[in-house]
């Protein structure tokens, strides 16, 4: 079907950039039809089209009853499947034009047709008298057919798809930067209200009329970069909180001693294998039930706030059998873990790294003792792409720790079972 006609019927005005578009259409479909198109062939399922273009319909500048009108010219096409390597002239009337777009008024439908042609999606395809109809042979094959062209769509369908899928990754960012925000929020909020209700030392007030600054409900059509700029700013906020609230804490509830987890190193005539001064020396252990410990550096013997001793909960671990378990834990130390001290240091930055509040890590070393708390913290480090809650997971073990249901012996059994 060979088009005449490029101008729009009535009043309509003529426009360049329906021109040119018209022009391109021409083109693009002479290219292919000599087999020029290179692996764009042109065609398109029109319903997954129409689905990638509603996810993309801002970038296009559309509605979604826009699309809706689009969706409803692209039903009156009898196949699934558009092929712009040709016109594809649809000729609905008003009527049921307006019954497929749920009653649209013909003023509605009129405003969003020309915004279809705006955005290069729909070309009008207009007879002498403006009337939609096709001409047929004698065989009742089509001749010709005036309406709207839904070529330019099926063309496009490449550039549609692309942008349809950078649209979903940028929301997969934006959503996470949501998540993100409204945690910090959550935790740094709670932490303030904490140190207040404790009486801490500090400027909270002056905290909280910050995060107040940072605060308010994360607007729904928020962008990456205002999203990032307020994560940011909550990052230092909350690194700011969380070093206030740790200077006010005693020494006596960082070591969670006798007050808190009634610690206290036991003397035994024993003779165990450790380093000190940076020199291995070998002596060999026996725990107080008698048994031989396993050879390397025993952790300090720690009474834990149900009276078990570290060692209940540990198993006989030793520093080198830990470290071989859990070596992420040593990518984090300053000066490397040569000693059970070291290894409690640096739990306690990898603690703060993975988001872990203070009160949950402080509760931890007071039912676990404190070296069972660095073993563990060193497991969830291990384990964190599957551990979606750092710190729910330890409070869960906590609990268990507190009715004497926990021992690290188990969990690095099963952390070992799933490296092999």
């Amino acid at each position: 079907m060979e088009r005449l006609a490029t101008t729009p019927f009535g009043g309509a005005p003529f426009r360049a950039q329906t021109f040119a578009l018209q022009t391109r259409v021409a083109r693009r479909q002479e290219a292919l039809k000599a087999g020029e198109g290179g692996n764009d062939t042109g065609t398109a399922d029109k319903w997954q089209l129409i689905r990638a273009l509603t996810e993309a319909r801002e970038v296009f500048g559309l509605s979604d009853r826009s699309i809706t009108v689009l969706e409803a010219l692209a039903s009156f096409h009898p196949e699934r499947t558009l092929d712009g390597g040709q016109p594809l002239i649809v000729f609905p009337s008003n009527a049921e034009l307006s019954i497929r777009t749920r009653g649209m008024s013909p003023a509605t439908l009129r405003r969003h047709i020309a915004f279809l042609v705006e955005a290069g999606l729909v070309l009008r395809r207009d007879s002498p008298n403006g009337k939609r109809f096709c001409r047929r042979d004698d065989h009742g094959q089509m001749e010709d057919a005036f309406g709207f062209d839904l070529a330019p769509l099926a063309l496009a369908a490449a550039d549609i798809h692309a942008t349809a899928e950078r649209v979903r990754a940028e929301q997969r960012v934006i959503s996470r930067l949501r998540a993100e925000v409204t945690l910090h929020l959550r935790d740094i909020s709670k932490l303030i209200a904490t140190a207040l209700e404790e009486g801490r030392a500090g400027d909270w007030m002056g905290f909280a009329e910050m995060l107040a600054g940072l605060s308010g409900r994360v607007r729904r059509n928020a962008d990456q970069v205002s999203l990032e700029t307020r994560r940011d700013g909550l990052l230092r906020l909350r690194a700011e909180v969380e070093n206030a609230y740790l200077n006010s804490l005693s020494e006596q509830e960082m070591s969670a001693n006798d007050s808190g987890s009634e610690r206290h190193i036991q003397n035994s005539n024993t003779d165990p294998h450790f380093e000190k001064n940076g020199q291995e020396v070998d002596k060999r252990a026996k725990s107080e039930d008698g048994a031989v410990a396993e050879a390397g550096m025993r952790a300090p013997e720690v009474k834990t706030a149900d009276g078990r001793g570290a060692d209940s909960r540990m198993g006989g671990l030793s520093l080198k059998r830990f470290l071989s378990l859990c070596p992420e834990i040593a990518n984090y130390a300053r000066n490397g873990i040569r000693t059970w001290r070291d290894a409690m240091e640096t739990a306690e930055l990898v603690r703060s790294m993975l988001g872990v509040s203070p009160d949950a890590w402080m509760k931890a070393k007071a039912a676990m003792g404190e070296t069972a708390a660095a073993v563990t913290m060193a497991f969830i480090l291990e384990r964190a792409e599957a551990i979606r809650s750092p710190g729910g997971y330890l409070r869960d073990l906590t609990r268990k720790a507190e009715t004497g249901q926990f021992s690290v012996t188990p969990m690095l059994k099963a952390l070992a079972n799933a490296k092999n």
